[in-house]
Protein backbone atom coordinates (compact mmCIF):
# COMPACT_ATOMS: atom_id res chain seq x y z
CA UNK A 1 0.00 0.00 0.00
CA UNK A 2 2.51 2.69 0.98
CA UNK A 3 4.72 1.69 -2.41
CA UNK A 4 1.69 2.63 -4.46
CA UNK A 5 1.02 5.85 -2.51
CA UNK A 6 4.62 6.89 -3.50
CA UNK A 7 4.02 5.90 -7.19
CA UNK A 8 1.45 8.06 -7.47
CA UNK A 9 2.98 10.98 -5.82
CA UNK A 10 5.56 10.44 -8.03
CA UNK A 11 3.42 10.37 -11.01
CA UNK A 12 1.83 13.44 -9.70
CA UNK A 13 5.18 15.51 -8.94
CA UNK A 14 6.19 14.21 -12.87
CA UNK A 15 2.79 15.35 -14.29
CA UNK A 16 3.08 18.56 -12.37
CA UNK A 17 6.92 19.19 -13.57
CA UNK A 18 5.93 18.13 -16.56
CA UNK A 19 3.10 21.16 -16.88
CA UNK A 20 5.61 23.51 -15.51
CA UNK A 21 8.53 22.81 -17.79
CA UNK A 22 5.78 23.69 -20.85
CA UNK A 23 4.91 26.46 -19.31
CA UNK A 24 8.51 27.92 -18.80
CA UNK A 25 9.53 27.19 -21.94
CA UNK A 26 6.40 28.72 -23.66
CA UNK A 27 7.09 31.94 -21.98
CA UNK A 28 10.33 33.92 -22.68
CA UNK A 29 9.77 36.76 -19.83
CA UNK A 30 12.31 39.34 -20.63
CA UNK A 31 15.51 39.39 -17.84
CA UNK A 32 14.80 43.08 -16.65
CA UNK A 33 11.41 44.78 -16.13
CA UNK A 34 10.02 46.95 -18.87
CA UNK A 35 7.50 48.40 -18.00
CA UNK A 36 7.87 51.24 -19.92
CA UNK A 37 6.86 53.72 -17.50
CA UNK A 38 8.21 56.41 -15.38
CA UNK A 39 8.24 56.16 -11.83
CA UNK A 40 8.89 57.77 -8.88
CA UNK A 41 10.64 56.06 -6.08
CA UNK A 42 8.69 55.32 -2.49
CA UNK A 43 12.05 56.44 -0.78
CA UNK A 44 12.90 58.95 -3.01
CA UNK A 45 14.37 62.28 -2.17
CA UNK A 46 12.05 65.00 -3.06
CA UNK A 47 12.88 68.87 -3.15
CA UNK A 48 10.83 70.95 -5.18
CA UNK A 49 7.29 72.29 -5.63
CA UNK A 50 4.81 69.69 -6.05
CA UNK A 51 4.33 71.88 -9.67
CA UNK A 52 7.49 71.06 -10.66
CA UNK A 53 7.93 67.76 -10.17
CA UNK A 54 4.21 67.09 -11.52
CA UNK A 55 5.81 69.26 -14.51
CA UNK A 56 9.20 67.19 -14.93
CA UNK A 57 7.39 63.46 -15.01
CA UNK A 58 5.03 64.96 -17.55
CA UNK A 59 8.34 65.80 -19.58
CA UNK A 60 9.72 62.18 -19.48
CA UNK A 61 6.26 60.82 -19.93
CA UNK A 62 4.99 62.44 -23.01
CA UNK A 63 9.05 61.47 -24.07
CA UNK A 64 7.48 57.84 -23.33
CA UNK A 65 4.62 57.97 -25.01
CA UNK A 66 6.88 59.43 -27.97
CA UNK A 67 9.26 57.05 -28.13
CA UNK A 68 6.00 54.10 -28.03
CA UNK A 69 4.57 56.08 -30.97
CA UNK A 70 7.87 56.48 -32.79
CA UNK A 71 7.40 59.65 -32.64
CA UNK A 72 11.27 61.08 -33.46
CA UNK A 73 10.28 65.26 -33.16
CA UNK A 74 7.87 63.82 -29.46
CA UNK A 75 11.31 62.45 -28.42
CA UNK A 76 13.60 65.17 -29.14
CA UNK A 77 11.20 67.98 -27.47
CA UNK A 78 12.92 66.32 -24.07
CA UNK A 79 16.07 67.75 -24.69
CA UNK A 80 17.34 70.81 -24.41
CA UNK A 81 18.59 73.02 -27.48
CA UNK A 82 21.92 73.97 -25.25
CA UNK A 83 21.79 69.96 -24.61
CA UNK A 84 25.41 68.48 -24.29
CA UNK A 85 26.84 65.84 -23.03
CA UNK A 86 30.38 64.49 -23.70
CA UNK A 87 30.68 65.98 -27.17
CA UNK A 88 26.96 64.90 -28.19
CA UNK A 89 24.96 67.98 -29.18
CA UNK A 90 21.03 67.67 -29.45
CA UNK A 91 21.27 67.00 -33.47
CA UNK A 92 23.98 64.33 -32.46
CA UNK A 93 21.11 62.63 -30.20
CA UNK A 94 18.22 63.02 -33.17
CA UNK A 95 20.76 60.88 -35.27
CA UNK A 96 21.05 57.84 -32.06
CA UNK A 97 17.57 57.69 -31.98
CA UNK A 98 16.53 57.67 -35.55
CA UNK A 99 19.26 54.74 -35.80
CA UNK A 100 17.02 53.08 -33.16
CA UNK A 101 14.07 53.56 -34.80
CA UNK A 102 15.66 51.92 -37.74
CA UNK A 103 17.09 49.21 -36.48
CA UNK A 104 14.42 48.37 -33.15
CA UNK A 105 10.42 47.98 -32.93
CA UNK A 106 8.55 48.53 -29.88
CA UNK A 107 10.97 50.54 -28.05
CA UNK A 108 10.37 50.69 -24.37
CA UNK A 109 12.22 52.21 -21.41
CA UNK A 110 11.75 52.26 -17.71
CA UNK A 111 12.58 54.84 -15.52
CA UNK A 112 12.77 54.89 -11.46
CA UNK A 113 13.72 58.72 -10.39
CA UNK A 114 15.22 57.98 -6.94
CA UNK A 115 15.74 61.81 -6.45
CA UNK A 116 14.70 65.12 -7.91
CA UNK A 117 15.85 68.07 -6.73
CA UNK A 118 14.67 71.46 -8.34
CA UNK A 119 17.25 74.73 -8.02
CA UNK A 120 18.17 77.26 -10.13
CA UNK A 121 16.89 80.63 -9.95
CA UNK A 122 13.42 81.95 -10.54
CA UNK A 123 14.12 82.94 -14.14
CA UNK A 124 16.09 79.96 -15.32
CA UNK A 125 14.79 76.46 -12.75
CA UNK A 126 16.78 73.67 -13.55
CA UNK A 127 16.44 70.03 -11.45
CA UNK A 128 19.22 67.23 -10.74
CA UNK A 129 17.06 63.53 -11.18
CA UNK A 130 18.79 60.24 -9.91
CA UNK A 131 17.43 57.69 -12.38
CA UNK A 132 17.74 54.03 -12.82
CA UNK A 133 16.44 52.19 -15.86
CA UNK A 134 16.61 50.23 -19.24
CA UNK A 135 16.03 50.52 -22.82
CA UNK A 136 14.42 47.57 -24.73
CA UNK A 137 13.42 46.86 -28.50
CA UNK A 138 12.60 44.21 -30.65
CA UNK A 139 15.23 43.85 -33.28
CA UNK A 140 14.34 44.37 -36.55
CA UNK A 141 16.96 42.15 -37.88
CA UNK A 142 16.71 39.28 -35.57
CA UNK A 143 13.18 39.66 -34.48
CA UNK A 144 14.39 39.17 -30.99
CA UNK A 145 13.91 40.60 -27.67
CA UNK A 146 17.51 42.66 -27.21
CA UNK A 147 18.72 44.66 -24.02
CA UNK A 148 19.89 48.28 -26.00
CA UNK A 149 20.82 49.88 -22.35
CA UNK A 150 20.79 50.24 -18.90
CA UNK A 151 21.80 52.75 -16.12
CA UNK A 152 22.09 53.24 -12.58
CA UNK A 153 21.82 56.30 -10.98
CA UNK A 154 22.44 58.29 -13.48
CA UNK A 155 22.32 62.05 -12.80
CA UNK A 156 20.11 64.13 -15.85
CA UNK A 157 20.27 67.81 -15.89
CA UNK A 158 17.41 69.30 -16.92
CA UNK A 159 15.71 73.04 -17.12
CA UNK A 160 12.72 74.87 -17.37
CA UNK A 161 13.05 76.48 -21.02
CA UNK A 162 10.03 77.49 -23.50
CA UNK A 163 7.52 76.35 -20.87
CA UNK A 164 8.52 72.97 -20.67
CA UNK A 165 10.98 70.78 -18.83
CA UNK A 166 14.10 69.36 -21.01
CA UNK A 167 17.52 67.12 -20.50
CA UNK A 168 20.39 69.72 -20.76
CA UNK A 169 23.20 66.95 -20.17
CA UNK A 170 23.84 64.61 -17.79
CA UNK A 171 26.05 63.88 -14.52
CA UNK A 172 29.94 63.26 -15.26
CA UNK A 173 32.89 64.37 -16.55
CA UNK A 174 32.22 66.60 -20.05
CA UNK A 175 34.74 65.05 -22.42
CA UNK A 176 35.62 64.25 -25.86
CA UNK A 177 36.75 61.05 -25.44
CA UNK A 178 35.86 58.39 -22.53
CA UNK A 179 37.98 55.90 -20.75
CA UNK A 180 38.63 52.75 -22.55
CA UNK A 181 35.39 50.57 -21.97
CA UNK A 182 33.03 52.87 -20.81
CA UNK A 183 30.08 54.85 -22.65
CA UNK A 184 27.90 57.97 -22.41
CA UNK A 185 24.44 57.29 -21.41
CA UNK A 186 22.42 59.74 -23.85
CA UNK A 187 18.99 58.28 -23.21
CA UNK A 188 16.11 59.73 -21.22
Amino acid sequence: MRIERMGRRHRVMTSVGAVLLLLLTACSLPALPDAGKIYVDRWAEIKGSDKDVSEILVAFNRAEDALHARDLDGLMALYSEQYRYHGLLKSDLRKIWEEMFAGYDNLASTHTFSRIHVGGSAKQPTADISCTGSLWGLSKETGNRVFIDSWWYEIHHVVYEDGAWRIRGHAGEDTKALPFGTSPHPFF
